[in-house]
């Protein structure tokens, strides 16, 4: 973006791909941010085409892979991700497939070390090495690959419309105030920036709501990969759509956040949160934090507004990072009781159906990890799979 210039929440022409969308081989825009018109005259060089293979080569997803789909070409792409265009020797959804391979993986973190800021060089990605079969392989590798994906990209587009229904639900309730009832309850001065409020509602700090867990760093020789000990995470690298994968893990129980735990990011990018679908150990880069009376859907679609737009907290100012009084002193606006657990008694359906499909999806991408470097190799035939899947369809 031109120095000055800012991305906008207001529908454009223009959609404005982040590399926190890039992940797992697809490319989502779950909280989609626009490029004014004026601005896509100036950056129109960085937009994107179906099938380009993008890779992120800065921050902290460094190495993740995605792929244009049709709904995004034209979007533009962030200067924190390349675009690999002009792929004569190989198919664009295999090359995504190969490069997320463990080997490749492992190449991409080699290249991108020695630096504070994981960065991987353009002369480096054209040093990747890949499996490199004819065309036809190629392409029958992607398409039973892609059968995976395009199942996984269904699932994820109906957990997109279920989570903007409950943040259009949260916006009418707690922003533009139309919750039921509101017709009959007179307004009163807050007495903060917010100005006025219902009656009977008040401006509370996150500490009062909620118990807050800042992570803490063991020592690296207690981590593992082998599944010894509790999940770790450390910041935002394997953050999900809504669950975090695990891939590390520690003997060493210092910092806990519980199953339903917001994991919140509080070193850049500050404010991007997932939930913890089970016990795990929190590093330096996390928080957890957990509603006192476990209404955790109104605490997170309240968090989620007040961190819109990526790296963003309070009056528009980027912090690199955020303590826990900083944590402990964001405002929120609390309702009634009775509102509240309304609100949250009307979500949890949703939530439901949310979990459910995000579930499925980590079933999906369970097998097709397992599928993709055997396949990538030559151990399993594309014939012998795509019998298997034909028998399953019987």
């Amino acid at each position: 973006m031109p120095k000055g210039e800012q991305l906008v929440t207001t529908k454009t022409a223009h959609p404005y791909i982040r590399a926190q969308d890039i992940r797992n081989g697809i490319i989502s825009i779950s909280e989609a941010l626009y490029v004014k018109d004026d601005i896509f005259q100036i950056i129109s060089r960085y937009t994107v085409e179906t099938n380009d293979v993008c890779i992120v080569i800065v921050g902290a997803n460094v190495g993740d892979v995605g792929i244009i789909s049709p709904f995004l070409s034209g979007a533009n792409l962030t200067e924190n991700a390349v675009k690999l265009i002009d792929l004569k020797e190989f198919d664009s959804s295999y090359l995504r497939y190969c490069l997320l391979t463990n080997d490749a993986q492992e190449q991409m973190k080699l290249f991108a070390a020695g630096a504070a800021q994981p960065k991987l060089g353009l002369y480096k990605i054209k040093q990747i090495q890949v499996s490199h079969p004819p065309l036809k392989t190629q392409r029958k590798i992607a398409a039973v690959l892609s059968a995976y994906d395009d199942l996984i990209e269904n699932n994820t587009r109906r957990i997109q419309i279920l989570e903007e229904m409950a943040q259009t639900i949260y916006r009418q309730w707690f922003v533009e105030f139309k919750y039921p009832g509101h017709e009959a309850v007179p307004w009163v001065d807050s007495g903060m920036e917010l100005g006025e409020i219902p009656q009977g509602w008040e401006v509370r700090k996150l500490g009062d709501e909620c118990v807050i867990v800042m992570g803490q760093s063991p020592k690296s020789e207690y981590y593992n990969e082998e599944g010894q000990g509790l999940p770790f995470h450390q910041g935002v690298k394997d953050f999900g759509h809504r669950y975090p994968t695990d891939r590390v893990y520690c003997t060493v129980n210092n910092r806990i956040a519980e199953s339903g735990d917001i994991l919140f990011s509080v070193r850049a990018p500050v404010g991007r949160m997932n939930i913890s679908n089970k016990r795990i150990v929190i590093g330096r880069g996390l928080s957890a934090i957990r509603h006192k009376n476990a209404h955790q859907w109104f605490i997170l679609q309240q968090l989620r507004e007040k961190f819109f737009q990526e790296d963003m907290i309070g009056g528009g100012t980027i912090f690199k990072s955020v303590t826990k009084d900083d944590m402990l002193n964001i405002e929120l606006i609390v309702p009634t009781p009775k509102i509240e657990e309304g609100f949250e008694h009307l979500l949890k359906p949703i939530s439901a159906q949310i979990a459910n499909l995000t579930l499925k999806n980590v079933n999906l991408r369970t097998t097709r990890d397992l599928l993709l470097p055997r396949l990538v190799s030559g151990e399993v035939g594309v014939s012998g799979v795509e019998n298997m899947n034909n028998q399953g369809e019987e």
